[in-house]
């Protein structure tokens, strides 16, 4: 079963939000964590079409033509200066989309996640998606507590409408 969690817990899902768990529920028996060691490269190979089809811009492949990048800073005449490679990306809804698999609580890859969608131009939501499993480790447990945690204590603002947390 797919879990999920909306960030901050005092807003209900945005309705741009819900078609990303219904992918990855429409998957879950091949990407499912707990049976399933896929990277995460293997995991956005699985779930690409279903994002292309509700109007994502989504990385193919490793090749500088294949990745999605986010602006970030702009310099003279307007030319990007600073952008992030991401997985996914809703131009007309302001969501990126990051799938992380074995690295995503040990390497605290999330948090770098986190950061770099709260600095990107034009964007609102991230959508996260992770393991629910990681060699018996609850990566997806571990993340939504630690979430928890920042949008409880309220000491660190980010500039972002919500983080959606997809374990899988």
């Amino acid at each position: 079963m797919i879990n999920w969690t909306y960030f901050p817990k005092t807003d209900p899902l945005p309705k741009e939000l819900k078609s990303s768990i219904t992918v990855f529920e429409s998957h879950f028996k091949t990407i499912d964590s707990s049976k399933n060691d896929l990277n995460s490269n293997q995991v956005l190979a699985e779930v690409a079409s279903n994002f292309i089809q509700l109007d994502y811009e989504v990385e193919t492949g490793k090749k500088a033509s294949e990745k999605i990048r986010v602006p970030v800073l702009f310099g003279n005449q307007g030319n990007v200066n600073q952008a992030f490679e991401v997985d996914g990306y809703h131009r007309e809804n302001q969501i990126v989309l990051e799938i992380e698999a074995g690295r995503a609580y040990t390497n605290h890859q999330f948090l770098k996640d986190i950061f770099e969608a709260s600095v990107m131009v034009d964007v609102n939501y991230l959508v996260l998606a992770v393991r629910t499993i990681y060699k018996k480790t609850q990566d997806y447990k571990k993340i939504t507590d630690w979430l928890d945690t920042l949008f409880i204590t309220n000491r660190i603002k980010l500039d972002l409408k919500g983080i959606l947390v997809i374990g899988y």
